[in-house]
């Protein structure tokens, strides 16, 4: 493809986010190139979020028969994973989202698409290839990929990533996580749950950092019934293969052992996809840490440059990445002042039980000098939960003291990534305890649980609060 002579808005990176751009763009009525190096749909639909919730649903299915026999259901035969299967399950799925990012569909919403390397060559162009292209305003969305290590030994025995663990043929029977984020957990529950004996190894004193103690401390428990090892405090000094093993050395309070794997799983992060763009010939800058400098309204040093999702967010979620794309692009062609920092998403670590948060953490709150109390339901406390058997988790709800303001909450229990979508509909509405209190709540339900939060609220403070 030649491409037009200039066009309203280049993306760089068909991700969630370069998607989420083009489409937004296109909306708007502007003329619009999408540029992908690799796979449309970014990681999240081929090494991210698709794939990993396709085998954690599998683990959970096999878990659920296997729990059956409390629930009065027994099965003939011992229920086994079948690793083959699982992957063509999640293959068949990641293939049937895909359609809707496809280069057809791309095609017929009128985005000129191309394929390849793209780098910066002047302030307002880029050069795929042989071809320049021209534009008004560009938004880098260029996502993130695993990040690597200098563990001595460790690129020569070998190791997955979240972009190669989707490829095995057979299922490891023990399997070691180096890294104690939410994508580890994910997979090392889902994996256990399949029949590997898997390892936590985490160099840090505790796991999920970015969320509440308890929250961490329930899952840790879920993930031993799992027969998950977690290992904090150990750090991975060593690797090396020795007769047929991946062996990995690690340390503990001084003390040095070493473990016996047939895989490694690499869970340390991820890092910006922003060193090959030339960005310095646009002018435009990174922090330490490679992400895209922006300011409140997405834009980079350039000022016809803006960035979306990964390449510049710390938060790098599928629903950070759209967000933010959506709102640089009307910013950058429509004119409007949508600002970064009003920003207050959701997330969900899909364990089990789930782990999901909007929003003030107690400690954030706390580190700022808001005064806050805290609203605390038990799922045990809730009849759904009970009836479902998954009674384990919590409600806790931030409130400004002195107001019923919402300022953040923590949900832990087998549905929270649906029950905080409740959450950030109420904050986004403005809607504060009291009046939450008197909504409505199916019932049975296990979002009945968000209501009682609201109740106990009102409990508290009987009188009417001023916003």
């Amino acid at each position: 493809m030649a491409g037009k002579p200039l066009y309203d808005l280049i993306v760089l990176g068909a991700g969630p986010a370069g998607l989420e751009a083009a489409r937004t763009a296109r909306r708007l009525g502007l003329r619009v190139a999408l540029v992908e190096r690799s796979r449309l749909g970014g990681n999240s639909l081929n090494t991210g979020s698709v794939p990993s919730k396709s085998i954690i649903r599998s683990g959970r299915a096999l878990e659920a028969i296997i729990d059956g026999y409390g629930h009065g259901i027994s099965a003939s035969i011992a229920p086994t994973a079948d690793i083959g299967a699982v992957m063509t399950r999640m293959r068949r799925i990641r293939a049937r989202i895909a359609e809707y990012h496809s280069a057809q569909r791309l095609d017929e919403l009128g985005v000129d698409l191309f394929v390849g390397s793209a780098h910066f060559d002047g302030a307002r162009s880029i050069r795929i290839g042989a071809t320049s292209l021209t534009f008004k305003k560009a938004i880098i969305a260029t996502g993130a990929r695993p990040r690597t290590s200098d563990i001595p030994g460790l690129q020569a025995t070998g190791y997955l990533t979240s972009e190669t663990i989707f490829d095995i043929t057979e299922l490891p029977k023990r399997l070691a996580v180096i890294g104690g984020g939410p994508l580890g957990c994910e997979l090392a529950q889902a994996f256990s749950q399949l029949g590997s004996w898997v390892t936590i190894l985490q160099d840090g004193p505790k796991f999920l950092p970015n969320e509440e103690r308890d929250a961490a401390e329930l899952l840790s428990m879920s993930l031993a019934r799992c027969g998950v090892e977690t290992r904090l405090n150990t750090p991975v000094v060593h690797a090396r293969a020795e007769n047929g093993k991946k062996m990995i050395d690690v340390t503990n309070s001084g003390a040095k052992f070493s473990i016996a794997v047939d895989e490694i799983l690499l869970s340390v992060g991820r890092v910006p996809n922003t060193e090959d763009l030339n960005l310095v010939t646009a002018g435009i800058k990174v922090d330490a840490h490679r992400r895209i400098e922006v300011d409140d309204f997405f834009r980079s040093t350039n000022p016809n440059v803006s960035a979306a999702g990964d390449a510049c967010m710390p938060h790098k979620y599928t629903n950070v990445a759209q967000a933010s794309a959506r709102l640089a692009v009307l910013n950058a062609c429509a004119g409007e002042s949508n600002r970064l920092s009003r920003l207050t998403p959701p997330w969900c670590t899909y364990c089990d039980p789930e782990i999901a948060h909007i929003g003030l953490h107690a400690v954030d709150a706390r580190r700022r000098s808001i005064p806050i109390k805290s609203f605390t339901i038990m799922m045990q406390d809730v009849d759904r939960a009970i009836i479902d058997g998954c009674d384990a988790g919590f409600v806790k709800i931030h409130v400004k003291e002195g107001t019923d303001e919402i300022l953040g909450a923590t949900i832990v229990g087998s549905r929270a990534g649906e029950l905080i979508n409740e959450l950030s509909v109420i904050m986004s509405a403005g809607m504060g305890m009291r009046r939450l209190a008197d909504v409505l709540h199916a019932y049975p339900s296990q979002s009945d649980a968000i209501r009682l939060a609201a109740i106990a609220f009102r409990d508290h403070a009987p009188t009417p609060q001023a916003r």
